[in-house]
């Protein structure tokens, strides 16, 4: 069964011969379950399929001791945590993602968990002529989600390039060290993505129920909200009007807050230009734009309000319902002095979840000094002095 599990993963000829499922007609095409199906996330089909190639790795290992005939005890125990350590990674893979989870991020951490570990569990039963090739992959990681000032990196890069890029059999054991404190990063890094994710989510949340709660309370008690969304025309005729007719309704209000609604979407989409997706389950940039809707909403009322206070001096009137909903668009585009701020902030969070695709980057945290460098002579004014001399002396 395991041979076939192996076969199933690398493609080799142990399949030949065999019913292979339909990709068109199952939703796990993988014997082993380990394939996503069609209407899985993103990061569900990479978990996947990096949860096949460990078990690849795992089946080889275990047709490696068989034909051998020798399987010491120690080396049984491994095998044996690593799938079960495999299986609670498909467990949580094919459980129904539900909101709790999403929130929580419960099923995306117990992944890649067990995968991680899994991972260090197959490092340590790779075998000498195996382990010389995983220096740069372990270092690779390494120096991705490590810190340049720490202690096990430094120690890592010192061996594997003294080593020719190879890692030799006495430094397993630094390899799968520095292989857990990388992967432990990593999941923290995750962490704080979901963490900064699920504050925008309350926020966008929070900021919406509010926005709806002043339109509900327009409607029913106009002269709390909407009265003072009026204002009244220029001397001498000093006639009262509101966004919309007359008199206050809540229809003023929401006439308002959808004008401030479309200046706040306005900006956000001025504002994709300097924005970056992410490969992550959370959807940080989606949640950064959609805060700027509510926030805008609320922007427009508040700042008719001000106008209204006369907290401005000398600016306490407007002259028709045209101007009230060409502020109320103004200041949905100037939420984007405040938003603009959290934007920072989710980029800031987003860039520090590291990944193979982004390459390696300089640790921004590190206290390492870069060698300045050298100055190079000014070589119009050496040749401009050493005129001056010639002449000098030509005088003299």
């Amino acid at each position: 069964m395991r041979r076939a599990r192996a076969g199933l993963a690398t493609g080799s000829p142990l399949t030949e011969g065999r019913d292979m499922p339909s990709v068109q007609h199952s939703t796990i095409p993988d014997a082993a379950g380990d394939v996503a199906g069609r209407r899985r996330s993103s990061w569900h089909q990479r978990a996947s399929a990096y949860v096949a190639e460990l078990q690849a790795e795992l089946d080889r290992f275990k047709i490696r001791s068989e034909s051998s005939g020798h399987l010491p005890r120690d080396t049984k125990s491994l095998l044996e945590k690593a799938e079960v350590q495999l299986n609670a990674a498909r467990e949580a893979l094919n459980e129904r993602d539900t909101l709790h989870a999403r929130f929580s991020g419960s099923l995306v951490d117990r992944s890649w968990a067990n995968i991680h570990r899994a991972e260090l569990t197959i490092l340590k039963l790779t075998d000498e002529e195996d382990l010389a090739w995983w220096g740069t992959e372990v270092l690779a990681r390494a120096e991705q989600h490590l810190g340049a000032g720490d202690p096990i990196r430094k120690e890592l890069e010192s061996q594997v390039k003294a080593h020719n890029r190879r890692l030799g059999w006495r430094f397993k054991d630094l390899a799968v060290r520095a292989l857990r404190a990388a992967n432990d990063a990593e999941d923290l890094e995750r962490s704080r993505l979901r963490s900064f994710g699920n504050i925008l989510l309350t926020s966008v949340i929070l900021a919406t129920l509010i926005a709806g709660t002043l339109v509900l309370w327009g409607y029913v008690e106009p002269r709390a909200v909407a009265k003072n969304l009026c204002f009244t025309t220029p001397p001498p005729d000093s006639d009262p009007f509101c966004p919309i007719g007359t008199s206050p309704s809540g229809g003023d209000v929401l006439i308002v807050e959808f004008f401030g609604l479309g200046g706040a979407a306005l900006a956000g989409a001025v504002s994709l230009r300097k924005m970056r997706g992410t490969a992550t389950p959370y959807m940080v940039p989606m949640l950064l734009l959609l805060l700027r809707l509510p926030v805008g909403a609320l922007a427009a009322v508040f700042g008719l309000l001000i106008i209204q206070g006369g907290f401005i001096p000398g600016f306490s009137n407007l002259d028709s319902s045209a101007q009230v909903l060409s502020w109320s668009l103004l200041f949905g585009v100037a939420q984007e002095s405040v938003t603009r701020l959290i934007d920072q902030q989710g980029q800031k969070v987003i860039s520090n979840v590291r990944g193979p695709s982004r390459g390696f980057e300089d640790d921004t945290d590190s206290d390492s000094v870069r060698p300045a460098a050298p100055v190079r002579p000014a070589v119009n004014g050496h040749r401009r002095q050493t005129l001056r001399q010639a002449f000098r002396r030509y005088d003299q």
